[in-house]
């Protein structure tokens, strides 16, 4: 198994992709610690992943939360003895389908200062307790829109921020032994609904996203989208020891040339 006797601890963990990484993780042999705000949404996460022999524990936790970040870090190394995985899968707040010249100022900024706090906290967290152990793996993931994505808003610059905060973390803790990677992926079918979208587009109904989701397969060079299982199993491969070469850059999992 690629995840064997590890320890992952997924930030976000009660998501749709929260939830597909988790139980990706756990076939493979991990130990999942899932954290977010919701216990009721991590518990019915970690009761799926246990139904089928897999090991999972719930911490309710805020990724903004500097402290009880840190404290927690510790407590997965006191309670399991390391943590070799760490994935930052916490929603930014994005706004999208809104022209940038009329955009306001809190709008733009929300995304950029959500993301990039969270995956600096959770990714220092980690890192501090990866280096003692000289091994380690940092994920992030965002749509990769930071080359130039008309109408994505927010996105575009929070997924920059996140991009050049973790090629430069690469750099840092890379001499200790910790790998900092993340992943690039866009319009996920599964994890679509009028309900999510609506919360960073207000311009949506049902035949609207009926649309969103055909323009995308038609977007992609395989003319389908990534489903979500795929993502999921190449975040677990990305998170392996098989991936042990790869850090410092961002694997395109949304089928696109990046803009």
């Amino acid at each position: 198994m690629l995840l064997e006797k590890k320890n992952a601890v997924i930030y976000g963990g009660g998501g749709g992709i929260g939830s597909a990484v988790a139980a990706a993780f756990a076939r493979e042999g991990a130990t999942v610690f899932l954290t977010g705000r919701t216990g009721e949404t991590l518990d019915r996460v970690a009761g799926a992943i246990r139904q089928v022999g897999g090991a999972a524990e719930v911490d309710v936790l805020d990724a903004f939360d500097e402290s009880a970040v840190e404290e927690h870090a510790r407590s997965v190394v006191a309670r399991a003895g390391r943590i070799d995985v760490s994935l930052n899968l916490v929603p930014r707040g994005d706004v999208q389908g809104i022209p940038l010249v009329e955009m306001t100022t809190a709008d733009l900024t929300r995304a950029v200062t959500n993301g990039i706090s969270t995956n600096f906290i959770t990714a220092r967290a980690a890192a501090r307790q990866m280096i003692g152990q000289g091994s380690g793996v940092i994920l992030a993931l965002n749509s990769g829109s930071a080359h130039g994505s008309p109408m994505m808003g927010s996105t575009g610059p929070a997924d920059a921020a996140i991009d050049t905060f973790i090629r430069n973390l690469a750099m840092e803790v890379g001499p200790h032994g910790v790998r900092a990677l993340g992943l690039w992926t866009a319009g996920i079918p599964e994890t679509l609904t009028v309900e999510k979208l609506s919360a960073v587009n207000s311009n949506l109904d049902e035949s609207a996203l009926a649309g969103i989701l055909a323009g995308l397969d038609q977007a992609r060079m395989t003319r389908r989208s990534p489903r979500l299982a795929e993502v999921a199993e190449t975040i677990a491969f990305l998170a392996s020891d098989r991936a042990a070469g790869i850090t410092g850059t961002f694997v395109n999992v949304t089928s696109m040339f990046p803009s």
